[in-house]
C-alpha cells in the first residue's frame, strides 16, 4: 500500500496531470472538476478556443501561446497534439502573482509535494501529513495528506487574488484589452472570484476529514452550473401609463460578460386573452474590431472597441417598453446568454451546435397586470 503512495504521489509531480490520483481522497472535488472548463481548457477540449487558435497567423507556426493559461503543464513546442488543461496541481501550487502590462503570470511552487489551500482557521498553518496515536494506539488520527503536504499561510487563496494570474487582463500587440477583470473585486475577502465561482455546497471535500460542504469545484460560470451565479442578478419591473419598465440590477464587481465572444438576452413576452405577444429583444455585448473600418475582427487584430453596451458592476440598466398593458395580461421576462454570439458562431463553423450558440435563461421575472 505504502509503496503504491509513493508512486502514485511521484506520477501526480512528474506529469501534473494524473487527476485519478486526487479522486482518492476527493472523490466529489473531482467529479466537478471533471466537468469543469478549467479541466477542459486545452486547444483539444474547448472548441470555441480551438477555432480561434486555428485561425491565428502562429497557429500554422505551432507557437501556441495561449497554453501559458490553458495548457500551464506543458512545454511550448509540444503543442499541437496530447494537450491537456488546467490541473488540480495548476492551481494550487500557485506561489504567487507576477503582474505585466500586457498579462499577468503564474509563479509556481517548486518544491515536491507542496500545495497551497485555504482553510478557515488554519490560516497560519503548514500541514505535513502523519498519523497520531493516542491511547495506547487504539485511537488514530490522520493529519495532512498522504499525498502531499498543505501550506494554509498563502494569503492569495483566501480571496480571488489566486485567479488574477491568468483571468486579470489580456492585452493583444496593439495595446486593446481583449477582456479584463477587475482586480478590486478578486481582492476583497468578503466578496471575490471564489466566492461567486467557487461557493460552498453539501459534500465533503474530502474523505479523510468529513466536512458537511465544500468550494464548488466545477466552477459556476456561463458553460457549468450559470443558476449558481443568477443570485447576483436583479430583475424588476414598474408599470407606467405609457407601458413598463424592466431593471437589470448587477450586483457582480464586473461587467456582464466580460468575454468579447458571448451576448447577453433580455427576452420579454406578453401572454394576452391566449396570445402570445413577443417584444423587442435586448442584447447587451462588447464588440472589438479595427478603428479604420468599424468592424469587429479577431482579437490580435482589433485596436479598438466598437460597441460596449455590456452592464457594469454595481449598474442597474433600466429598459423601457412603450407597449400598453391591460388588466389580465401576464409578463414573462427572461434573462439569458448565448456563449458564442450566433454571428460569430458561422464565422468560426460552430452555427450547428446548440450548447454554443443557443439561448440559455439564468434569471426569470414573471408578474400579472391586476
Amino acid at each position: 500500500m505504502r509503496i503504491l503512495l509513493i508512486l502514485s504521489t511521484f506520477l501526480i509531480f512528474l506529469n501534473g496531470i494524473d487527476l485519478k490520483s486526487c479522486k482518492a481522497c476527493h472523490p466529489i472535488i473531482y467529479s466537478e472538476f471533471e466537468d469543469s472548463m478549467h479541466n477542459k481548457s486545452s486547444i483539444q477540449d474547448d472548441k470555441i478556443h480551438k477555432a480561434v487558435w486555428k485561425k491565428h497567423p502562429l497557429s500554422a507556426k505551432g507557437e501556441y501561446k495561449c497554453a501559458k493559461c490553458h495548457s500551464p503543464n506543458i512545454k511550448m513546442e509540444n503543442t499541437q497534439h496530447g494537450v491537456n488543461g488546467i490541473t488540480c496541481i495548476t492551481c494550487h501550487s500557485i506561489k504567487s502573482i507576477k503582474e505585466h502590462v500586457e498579462s499577468n503570470e503564474n509563479v509556481y511552487e517548486t518544491k515536491d509535494k507542496l500545495l497551497y489551500s485555504a482553510q478557515k482557521g488554519k490560516e497560519n498553518q503548514k500541514v505535513i501529513y502523519k498519523i497520531e496515536s493516542s491511547w495506547f494506539g487504539l485511537v488514530k488520527r490522520v493529519k495532512g495528506s498522504p499525498y502531499h503536504d498543505i501550506d494554509y499561510r498563502n494569503k492569495i487563496f483566501y480571496t480571488g487574488e489566486v485567479c488574477m494570474g491568468c483571468h486579470s487582463h489580456k492585452k493583444n500587440s496593439k495595446g486593446l484589452d481583449v477582456c479584463r477583470t477587475d482586480s478590486k473585486g478578486a481582492k476583497s475577502k468578503k466578496s471575490n472570484c471564489i466566492t461567486c465561482h467557487m461557493p460552498k455546497i453539501k459534500g465533503s471535500a474530502t474523505t479523510i476529514r468529513i466536512s458537511d460542504k465544500h468550494a464548488f469545484h466545477g466552477f459556476a460560470g456561463l458553460f457549468n452550473s450559470p443558476k449558481l451565479l443568477s443570485k447576483y442578478i436583479n430583475l424588476d419591473y414598474k408599470i407606467s401609463d405609457r407601458g413598463f419598465k424592466i431593471s437589470i440590477e448587477n450586483k457582480a464587481p464586473h461587467n456582464l460578460l466580460l468575454h468579447p465572444l458571448r451576448v447577453l438576452k433580455l427576452k420579454t413576452t406578453i401572454y394576452r386573452n391566449g396570445k402570445k405577444i413577443q417584444l423587442k429583444e435586448y442584447n447587451f455585448k462588447r464588440v472589438i474590431g479595427t478603428s479604420k473600418n468599424k468592424k469587429a475582427s479577431m482579437p490580435w487584430l482589433a485596436d479598438a472597441i466598437i460597441k460596449d453596451s455590456t452592464i457594469k458592476a454595481d449598474e442597474t440598466r433600466v429598459i423601457s417598453f412603450n407597449t400598453k398593458l391591460q388588466k389580465g395580461d401576464e409578463v414573462e421576462v427572461s434573462l439569458g446568454f448565448n456563449i458564442l454570439n450566433p454571428k460569430v458562431a458561422k464565422r468560426f463553423n460552430l452555427e450547428k451546435d446548440k450548447t454554443l450558440t443557443e439561448f440559455k435563461p439564468i434569471k426569470h421575472l414573471y408578474f400579472q397586470v391586476k
